[in-house]
């Protein structure tokens, strides 16, 4: 650029007056962060974009700063007062430093507003100013002209509803531009458009939503609509304002757009342009006879006409006939259209399980595709991401099971009695420790208790201890097809954060790991404490937990049968005997286990003074337990005392102990069985004679029943009480050993089990809740679910390399334990659906609360309670590049363990199901015969060991479809490698099972993976906020949960050529460059 120096030379002796900004500062140039020579003071003038150096304020100029083309960087310490000027050209930067911290700071301002692109932004406040000015004008305006009905007694107007269907939006519209006028002939335009609204009662313009960008026509068709969900505040004196933009660069304003925040205009350097605004009344479009508007669109000083736009009424269940050939366009992302957004939870089943759902949902966002199939018909596609209340609640629920636990083991401990020295410290150090973990569980539930905001955990929260029990990004991705010659299908997947210990670390790998080094380190202990494996351990607890669980049955069902023979009540008498015998059995078949007695022996010898007696004739338990029908009195019974601390103690004492409870139910038996045969025999005699006589023996016989049974029931809970504090000394003892042989890593490795299972299960029980709805009026599922249970498949999509590896340590022994988890379904009795958890660490009970309704629709055995099975299974594939490292230079045998050992569990539910369901249970898929061919490809594919076998995950997730199972994908966050499986696997199914047009795959696949990244959802956006906006991108791209800054999302794709490749035999891999931006959401 040339300047003439005399001109510029005078320019620089004006008055001071005439420049926008003069004074001193020390001024020099620096090359990275190294200054060239030392800062020197200069007078500075600032006019226009010229900046004047001059080594006093009366000598000639000495240089000349274009200020075009550069930024200014102010340093934010509250000492510093300099700024450097950054010039794009790569010269050297310009350093500035002032007198003061005011000083700097009013350059600061001065500098960054002197090019000409801070003139251009403050027209455009100034146009966009006059241009809300004036509509605010016309607002107050019309006002006055309001009819007095529509003003309530505090002079506030009223405003007229939009009437819509019950949990419905409120209002949706699609947009299209024609005829746009570009600022140069020759270029083509990229355009979008900004949707604001003005509320009628604030007269406040807010920004809510906007599409995405259009490359490369004047007449583009949006492909993303606009929804307003049911809680929104809008009516038909609302204004909606649509300003369109033209953006040079797409993927950075694709960004930029998304954080801006929405009381803020976007800057001019963005690389976008201002093409021209227009506004509407609601009213308008809902009332207008062709539910479209036709509007013009005008530059912000109103004059120029730059284009037109149609704005269009989206109704739900209307559907479009004809031929889909008038869609093509000039533009290649215009080939399918996004009809609308909705915010609507709705399934096939109706409206009747909404309540129940909602209770279990929350915050769905809904979008609605229509593609062409391959006799070019239109389908549509309702995709719906949800979140889950399940998330907290569930976890909250385990952990106060734990807390109850743990507290009962702890006093079982406390209750061990006297010990020798060496077992007394050592339980102390246990109870300690215990204790130590039991507060940290009670913490944890307390900052739960306190959690409000978002029903989800995020990725970024995965490392938080207080949330470390919380599943990660758990959702519900639900896909709604809706053809024009087929019945219309459901497909769900449950996406989910691999669950894992984070918090915690991988550091030395997961729990497959760690529970197998430390059972091998137990074994070697022997010498500090008893031995006793896994599954010993295991059945203390269960003898524990049928102990808690019978003991107060019996007692209750004996104190019923003493009632009814007071009542003298002979039906009553049977009936609680049978209760009480069938209650009676099962408690004294709990202690007929080896473990038990040596467990006795362990804990004598544990005692103080211990002296073992060798019995000189050994005899059979089953022996002791035999009919005892003629012992008449209990007084027969030999009574035992409590285990002996200082004397000699029999080893078949226990045998002794136990048989006595059954002994003392036979004399209960016998005793009830002659009342009965004696009353028989009284009423027939006495009734022959005097009616009146035998009414009085009934009521004196009724004391005699009452008195001769209860010293017999008596005796049988002084019996059952003694065995219940033995039994209960033993069991504690031997998890006493358990507990001892690890201190502390057997706590820490059951911390991070339960942290593993927690996430697991709240995924689990969502993903159940949703398909018991689902499959209502599927009486094939529902048979299924009863006879055989649920099949359970995760796909995991982890790799085998660093902390990976360790998270799918942690995922596989998680899954494998929810096969303990037992459901069962029962009526609600309130309006509270949450379901409800019993049970232990070895065994869990979900109960599932359905309406009245819902639940008549259930098979009986189901009504009855029958608890339904769970058959969980898990197929890993590595995708990322971390896979490549673990396939090349590490070790990928973890991966094929898991699939290996879990195809043994499908073809093991397969099995079962071709035994126990007829052939033709599953009417959505005739060809069920593939099924053995499905599982024997799985098979070889396993087997073949081949580098990111994805055909495994495609093989497995078909099987759980025909089977009618539980579909779960995960990768570390539920994020990228999840998103884009789930929008692969749903197209694929649209292609494989509903006729999607085989030109139009990659396009759909793009439709719903592509969309705009809206701002990180902190900043609170609820669907049920009121003025929140709604996001609008695809839902399975999930980017309102993907929490990431726009770099860290460039980074992604910029780090390696392979974004992901995912089913290659599907469809093609999606390939970058280095450097260059993928404009996908991912």
């Amino acid at each position: 650029m040339k300047f003439n120096a005399k001109d510029l030379a005078l320019l620089a002796r004006r008055p001071s007056g005439y420049f926008d900004k003069e004074g001193k500062l020390k001024i020099c140039r620096v090359v990275g962060d190294e200054k060239l020579i030392e800062p020197r003071e200069r007078w500075c003038r600032l006019k226009g974009n010229l900046l004047f150096l001059m080594k006093n304020k009366s000598s000639e100029v000495s240089e000349v700063v274009i200020l075009e083309r550069c930024w200014v960087v102010e340093f934010r310490s509250k000492t510093d007062v300099s700024i450097v000027l950054k010039f794009q050209s790569g010269e050297p930067d310009l350093y500035l430093e002032a007198a003061s911290k005011p000083d700097c700071e009013s350059w600061a301002v001065a500098l960054g507003e002197a090019n000409s692109e801070g003139l251009q932004n403050k027209i455009q406040q100034l146009r966009r100013l006059i241009m809300e000015i004036k509509e605010e004008r016309s607002s107050d305006e019309a006002r006055q002209f309001l009819p007095s009905s529509q003003v309530d007694s505090l002079g506030e107007p009223q405003f007229t509803s939009i009437q819509r269907i019950a949990n419905e939006p409120k209002l949706e519209f699609s947009l299209a531009c024609k005829d746009l006028v570009a600022a140069t002939r020759d270029r083509k335009l990229n355009t979008f458009i900004q949707v604001s609204v003005v509320h009628p009662a604030e007269h406040i313009l807010t920004r809510y939503s906007s599409t995405e960008i259009v490359e490369g026509t004047r007449d583009p068709l949006f492909l993303t609509g606009v929804t307003f969900p049911p809680e929104y505040p809008i009516y038909e004196e609302t204004k909606i304002k649509l300003t369109v933009y033209d953006v040079k660069d797409k993927s950075q304003d694709t960004v930029r757009t998304s954080v801006l925040p929405d009381h803020k205009e976007p800057r001019a350097d963005v690389g976008r342009s201002f093409l021209g605004c227009t506004t509407f009344r609601v009213g308008d479009l809902v009332k207008s006879k062709e539910q479209q508007l036709t509007l013009t669109l005008r530059t912000s000083d109103g004059g120029k006409t730059v284009g037109t736009i149609e704005v269009n009424l989206v109704k739900m269940g209307e559907l479009e006939d004809g031929e889909t050939d008038h869609i093509t366009t000039d533009a290649q992302d215009q080939k399918c259209a996004l009809v609308r957004e909705c915010t609507a939870t709705e399934g096939i089943s109706g409206k009747d399980n909404l309540p129940s759902l909602n209770a279990v949902l929350k915050n769905p966002i809904c979008k609605l595709y229509r593609f062409p199939t391959s006799d070019n018909k239109w389908m549509r596609i309702r995709e719906q991401m949800a979140e889950t209340t399940l998330s907290f609640h569930v976890p909250k629920e385990l952990i106060n099971l734990h807390i109850k636990e743990d507290m009962r083991r702890n006093q079982e401990l406390k209750d061990l009695g006297e010990l020798a020295p060496h077992w007394d410290n050592m339980r102390k150090s246990v109870i300690a420790h215990c204790d130590q973990m039991l507060s940290m569980y009670q913490d944890t539930l307390a900052e739960l208790g306190k959690h409000t905001g978002s029903s989800f955990k995020s990725s970024c929260s995965k490392g938080e201890k207080t949330l470390e029990f919380i599943p990660i990004n758990l959702h519900l991705q639900r896909m709604h097809v809706h053809s024009p010659r087929l019945k219309d299908a459901l497909y769900d997947v449950i996406t989910v954060g691999a669950p894992a210990a984070h918090f915690q670390g991988f550091k030395n790998g997961g729990l497959r790991k760690l529970l197998s080094k430390f059972e091998a380190e137990r074994r070697n202990t022997g010498y500090q404490c008893i031995y006793y494996s896994p599954e010993n351990t295991a059945k203390a607890k269960e003898v524990l937990s049928n102990i808690n669980h019978l003991q107060p049955l019996i007692s209750s069902h004996a104190d019923l049968l003493l009632n009814s023979a007071s009542q003298h009540s002979p039906d009553s008498l049977k009936n609680s005997l049978k209760m009480l015998s069938e209650k009676t059995e099962l408690f004294v078949h709990a202690f007929k286990d080896q473990l038990v007695r040596s467990a006795l022996l362990a804990l004598y010898t544990a005692r103080p003074g211990c002296v073992l007696k060798k019995p000189a004739v050994p005899r059979n338990s089953a022996e002791e337990g035999g009919d005892v029908q003629h012992q008449d009195h209990p007084s027969h019974i030999k009574r035992q005392d409590s285990i002996p601390h200082h004397s000699e103690y029999d080893e078949e004492e226990w045998d002794r102990v136990w048989a006595n409870v059954g002994k003392s139910l036979n004399c209960v038996i016998a005793m009830v069985d002659r009342l009965l045969e004696k009353d028989n025999v009284s009423n027939s005699k006495e009734g022959e004679k005097d009616p009146s006589a035998a009414d009085c023996k009934v009521l004196h016989a009724g004391g005699d029943w009452y008195e001769q049974l209860y010293p017999l029931v008596i005796t049988l809970k002084d019996c059952m009480g003694e065995v219940v504090t033995r039994a209960k000394q033993s069991m504690a003892f031997v998890l006493l050993q358990e507990l001892a042989c690890g201190l502390p890593q057997c706590l820490m490795l059951t911390l991070r089990r339960d942290i593993v299972f927690s996430q697991a299960l709240a995924g689990l029980v969502c993903g159940f809740i949703i398909k018991l709805h689902t499959g209502l009026h599927d009486q094939g599922f529902l048979q299924q679910l009863h006879t055989v249970g649920l099949l359970v498949q995760y796909e995991g999509l982890l790799s085998t390399y660093s902390e990976e590896a360790g998270m799918l340590e942690d995922m596989a022994v998680g899954i494998s334990d929810l096969q303990k988890v037992m459901f069962k379904v029962i009526e609600a009795k309130s309006e509270d659906f949450l379901p409800i958890i019993t049970g232990r660490r070895e065994h869990y009970v979900i109960e599932v609360q359905l309406p009245a309704k819902m639940f008549e629709l259930l098979p009986q055995e189901i009504k009855e309670g029958k608890l339904l099975r769970m058959y969980p299974v898990l197929f890993n594939v590595g995708i990322n590049e971390q896979q490549t490292l673990a396939e090349r230079f590490g070790d990928t045998t973890l991966q094929e363990n898991i699939n290996q050992e879990n195809l043994e569990l499908l073809k093991e539910y397969y099995k079962l199901f071709t035994e126990k369901m007829p052939p033709d249970c599953l009417p959505h898929f005739q060809e069920q015969n593939d099924l053995k061919g499905l599982l024997e490809n799985l098979h070889q594919n396993i087997q073949a060991k081949k580098r990111k076998n994805v055909e495994i995950m495609w093989l497995a997730a078909t099987i759980c479809r025909k089977l009618n199972g539980v579909r779960f994908t995960c990768c570390k966050s539920a994020k990228d490698r999840t998103s884009m499986s789930v929008t692969l696997e749903q197209c694929s199914i649209l292609r494989d099972e509903h006729q999607l047009h085989k030109d139009f795959f990659i396009r759909a696949l793009d439709c719903m993976r592509r969309g705009q990244i809206v701002h990180d959802a902190e900043s609170g956006f609820s669907p049920k906020g009121g003025g929140g906006s709604p996001p609008t991108v695809p839902v399975a791209a999930r980017s309102k949960y993907l929490r990431k800054a726009p770099t860290q999302q460039q980074e992604v794709c910029n780090d390696h050529k392979l974004v992901v490749s995912i089913f290659p035999s599907l469809t093609t891999a999606f390939i970058s460059e280095p450097g260059k931006h993928v404009c996908r959401t991912i």
